[in-house]
């Protein structure tokens, strides 16, 4: 048999509701309708209501076989109880809906007043049992295998990043539990040591040779500047004048 973890009572109860909210919802807008699109709807809403009951009735039964196996502690004890007596008051008042909408579909009578007033009460009580189910597994975590460690905002042991190269700033990271961000490879040496073509050698012989270079260069440039200074002036008779 197939094994569904917890059980199989979170599949059927998802039918039921579904079930219900649509039959609701078709008796509620049958009296705005003309026919024959009246009598249409209401044939689709019992078959709805009556599809719902039986499928509250195993939802019904595997709710309670929940109730009795899922492990829990006292504060899940509470709410799961709760959700359960909200259950019971919602199925008896959809079988007998189911109950009185047969009754009237085989004596051929029309849907009333208090009957679509009833449905909608029973919509009311069935949106509660929904909303306390929920809140049994995600706010108590009843019925799921295991709880992520998210209370301290730490991320646990192991837990770690990968990015492609493109994403983000291209670098892969690494998280552990209590630590920051950190890179998971230093650049290299060999990349340390490449230069950009804007970047200057530095001359061997250390910080010496290096002032003894910059002075040899400032003295190249000056000599420059002072011979093309004394260059003589060529005149043509364009009216310019060139320097050689």
């Amino acid at each position: 048999m197939l094994e569904i973890i917890p059980n199989w009572h979170p599949i059927f109860v998802h039918f039921t509701v579904a079930l219900f909210s649509l039959a609701v919802g078709l008796f509620i807008a049958t009296p705005f309708l003309k026919p024959p699109l009246q009598e249409q709807w209401q044939i689709v809403a019992r078959w709805a209501l009556w599809f719902g009951a039986g499928f509250t009735v195993i939802t019904g039964l595997t709710g309670l076989y929940a109730y009795y196996t899922v492990a829990h502690d006292a504060p899940s004890h509470t709410a799961m109880t709760d959700h359960r007596n909200w259950a019971i008051a919602t199925i008896t008042l959809f079988l007998a809906m189911t109950a009185w909408s047969a009754v009237l579909a085989r004596r051929k009578q029309a849907i009333g007043t208090v009957f679509i007033a009833t449905m909608l009460a029973a919509s009311g009580v069935l949106a509660s049992t929904a909303w306390r189910g929920g809140e049994v597994v995600y706010r108590y975590g009843l019925g799921v295998m295991s709880l992520p460690q998210v209370a301290s905002g730490a991320e646990g042991d192991g837990h770690a990043h990968e990015h492609a190269a493109g994403e983000g700033d291209g670098h892969a990271h690494e998280h552990a539990a209590g630590e920051g961000h950190g890179h998971a490879g230093e650049i290299p040496a060999a990349s340390a040591a490449m230069e950009t073509p804007n970047e200057h050698h530095e001359p061997a012989g250390g910080q010496d040779a290096a002032h003894a270079h910059s002075d040899a260069t400032m003295a190249n440039g000056k000599a420059s500047n002072a011979s093309t200074a004394a260059r003589p002036k060529e005149h043509h008779d364009d009216g310019h004048d060139h320097k050689h």
